[in-house]
């Protein structure tokens, strides 16, 4: 399931977190890359364990925890701390890649398996060109480019690449969940589903058929979810 989920990041906090990068210790993103990304990647990162990757990933995961659409399309049983990149000048793109399927928990040694890979957006669209997230989808290619504050949900299993920015600089934060649903599937009819429920609701209240959806919600979540 690709899902854009619109104004996860206020902005108050888009402008804290813009204020926080301004002179960044950026350095190169092959750091954490595996050894067939590294051969097509090319841009920045906030370096690891530094105050500013600190301040963003705690300001980052506040505002996943607030936002219910988030949950709904996510599910999420370990989010891998938030990392940071930058693409502008001569570090501009990263070509067709697939993340790794298990990662680190820098410090710990937990690992999180990658079921689902998140974009969030910090730079406006305006600000730079180029730079669109290509995701291969069931139904083609989709180019992703989106508002500052929003964010996108994608498959981990899925090849995927940012096009070359030719003005100005992409700044945007990435992340991997481990969900308590390993099925892209059961994930996406859990969320229609839940979708359904809220609009339900909203029209005729808690209706009998309403609670005996929602019953039916959590008895697939309770069958399918590994906590």
């Amino acid at each position: 399931m690709l899902l854009k989920i619109a104004q996860v990041l206020t902005p108050e906090a888009l402008q804290e977190a813009r204020r926080v990068l301004t002179n960044a210790p950026w350095q190169d993103g092959r750091a954490t890359a595996g050894t067939q990304a590294a051969l097509v990647k090319n841009n920045q990162q906030l370096a690891l364990g530094s105050e500013p990757a600190k301040a963003l990933q705690q300001l980052v995961l506040q505002a996943l925890e607030r936002h219910p659409l988030f949950f709904s399309a996510a599910l999420p049983k370990r989010v891998l701390p938030p990392m940071f990149n930058r693409y502008a000048g001569a570090s501009n793109e990263y070509g067709n890649h697939v993340d790794q399927a298990v990662r680190y928990v820098p410090g710990s040694g937990q690992r999180v398996r990658t079921d689902i890979s998140c974009t969030l957006f910090f730079s406006d669209p305006a600000d730079y060109d180029g730079g669109e997230l290509v995701i291969a989808d069931t139904y083609g290619e989709q180019r992703v480019k989106l508002a500052a504050g929003d964010l996108v949900l994608y498959p981990g299993t899925s090849v995927h690449r940012v096009e070359p920015v030719t003005r100005g600089e992409r700044l945007a934060s990435f992340f991997w969940i481990e969900s308590m649903v390993r099925s892209d599937e059961q994930r996406r009819l859990l969320y229609e589903m839940d979708m359904s429920l809220i609009r339900l609701r909203s029209e005729y209240g808690e209706s009998e058929a309403a609670v005996q959806l929602t019953g039916t919600y959590h008895n697939l979540l309770r069958m399918w979810a590994d906590t």
